[in-house]
């Protein structure tokens, strides 16, 4: 695990952000932990996750010209990404969308900056990739081109229900259908190996044995 993957699982727990216990997910599984980016909500905080995306996003190596965020959470988490690229010394233009048509003024979905070039996509986790497919659609239509997706955490997890489970995650599939590369800054294999090494307790025993038996039963 590297330096900033290492830092942005510690980053996530101590904020609250990644917690451990019971949680339903999306796809109706009892997951033992859940990451919330929406207790990405307060000044210091958001800033230093946004620090998080831009150095992963540099860090990757990929071509890019402007972000987007999808309505909701990706609105936040592109919107601070721009600022952090350009603490970076790289200034990059920004859009995101609206749930529902504007009738009035600028009218339309778009906000921001006009979709133009290669563009990534920002959000926090892909569960089914609605708002990816949304996002691609969207940047096409302006006559953008969707080069890459951004996301916080990939919980490395196979999509569908229990008795016809994928052998891909959520990831693997929008990066497999849009020929397109998904970056997370962390994934569960970052954080079962930071859960290794923070020694022993019973309580922090419990929650790794349940992250791991998780990861066992439906991880890629």
């Amino acid at each position: 695990m590297s330096q900033l993957r290492q830092e942005f699982i510690a980053f996530a727990v101590n904020a609250g952000v990644l917690r451990f216990g019971e949680f339903v997910t999306k796809a109706g599984r009892t997951s033992p932990y859940f990451f919330n980016a929406g207790l990405f909500n307060e000044g210091a905080t958001l800033a230093r996750v946004a620090d998080f995306y831009a150095q992963t996003l540099l860090d990757s190596g990929i071509e890019f010209d402007m972000l987007f965020g999808p309505a909701y959470k990706g609105i936040t988490l592109a919107s601070a990404t721009a600022m952090a690229l350009a603490a970076k010394g790289r200034n990059v233009p920004f859009s995101y969308n609206r749930k529902e048509a504007k009738d009035h003024g600028e009218g339309g979905t778009i906000v921001g900056a006009k979709l133009e070039g290669r563009v990534v996509i920002i959000d926090d986790v892909i569960s089914a990739g609605t708002s990816v497919r949304e996002s691609v659609d969207m940047i096409r239509a302006a006559g953008a081109t969707p080069c890459a997706v951004l996301i916080a955490l990939d919980r490395m997890e196979r999509s569908g229900k229990d008795d016809a489970l994928s052998e891909r995650s959520a990831v693997q599939e929008v990066a497999n259908a849009y020929a397109m590369p998904v970056v997370s800054i962390g994934n569960l294999n970052d954080l079962l190996d930071y859960m290794g090494g923070l020694g022993d307790n019973a309580e922090l025993d419990q929650h790794r044995r349940a992250v791991s038996a998780y990861r066992q039963r439906y991880g890629v």
